[in-house]
């Protein structure tokens, strides 16, 4: 398991490699796709589960936490990330995770979906909501008072269900989030927001979200464009438009960079992979990869192998 155990199951059967996806179910009462609460309480909630054993798994929502005290290990897409005080962690929808044995570490723990953001701040956001953007967030000194506080407001407004009607409840929350984001969005390492939003730019930010959840089953085109509503012709100009290349050549490049992390820093078997990518024989693994990489699964696994003293 991923995510906490109020959450969804995982949405189809998954084989022995397979990381299973989770969708958003909060609490119940809770308005609305946004619930905060803490890091400690969720493990004091939690406290076998699910670190023992530690299973890896997706999501379909955002996680965001704010380390305040003590440190956090948090494995994001199969990379070890140390979190420290002031810094924040971010699980992006679709990014592969699994969680460690519980430590010292105090902050603020938020989950909220895609859709809870309006549409023009998702536009100005998608710099920080990118999948590549950084797990780890170290914003500017300046900064770290002002988001913590922040951060704690929200925390206190979600607190407060039933003092105001719903939706000024859940207005306030979201405008909390908003602000908190966007100031999360003059991090280092984070490139600047946009200024306006295209339609095209829509849906290839729509496509990349669809590619970054589906990468491991769906690998052609046409996939794609029946998820968005539209032509293959139409989704390959707007990638094109986009990126230069084609949609199958992104599709590739996700699975290929998949492929990478699971075989170096993760220590996965080549057969595994295979599998995990949604590959019909190993074979096929070893030519996809080779092709692109100039070496075969097993020497790229003995490349990236640690160094023994």
């Amino acid at each position: 398991m991923m995510v906490d155990r109020r959450h969804s199951g995982p949405s189809g059967q998954a084989g022995a490699a397979a990381v299973p996806l989770y969708g958003f179910e909060p609490p119940v009462g809770t308005p609305y796709g946004l619930e905060v609460s803490t890091v400690e309480d969720f493990f004091a909630q939690h406290d076998d589960w699910p670190w023992n054993p530690p299973r890896p798994g997706r999501a379909t929502f955002h996680y965001l936490i704010a380390v305040t005290e003590g440190e956090l290990l948090h494995d994001v897409d199969h990379v070890t990330r140390t979190v420290g005080p002031g810094q924040w962690l971010w699980v992006r929808p679709g990014h592969a995770q699994c969680w460690h044995p519980p430590g010292a570490a105090r902050g603020t723990f938020i989950l909220f979906e895609p859709d809870v953001l309006r549409p023009d701040l998702a536009r100005l956001l998608a710099p920080l909501t990118a999948h590549q953007a950084p797990a780890v967030l170290s914003p500017h000194p300046d900064d770290t008072a002002w988001l913590q506080q922040t951060a704690l407001q929200l925390l206190d407004e979600h607190r407060s269900l039933g003092l105001r009607p719903l939706d000024v409840h859940h207005a306030l929350r979201r405008s909390l989030l908003e602000s908190l984001l966007l100031r999360l969005a003059n991090s280092p390492g984070i490139a600047p927001v946009a200024t306006a939003g295209t339609g095209r730019a829509d849906r290839y930010g729509r496509f990349l979200d669809a590619l970054e959840l589906n990468f491991r089953e769906l690998h052609q085109a046409a996939d794609y464009a029946e998820l968005l509503g539209c032509s293959v012709r139409t989704l390959s100009r707007t990638a094109r438009q986009a990126t230069g290349k084609g949609v199958r050549e992104l599709i590739d490049e996700r699975r290929l960079l998949e492929a990478r992390r699971l075989l170096g820093g993760a220590r996965w078997d080549a057969r595994t992979v295979a599998v995990h990518l949604g590959f019909t024989d190993p074979a096929n693994f070893g030519r996809f990869f080779r092709d692109r990489t100039g070496l075969t699964p097993a020497a790229f696994a003995a490349r990236e192998a640690p160094t023994q003293p």
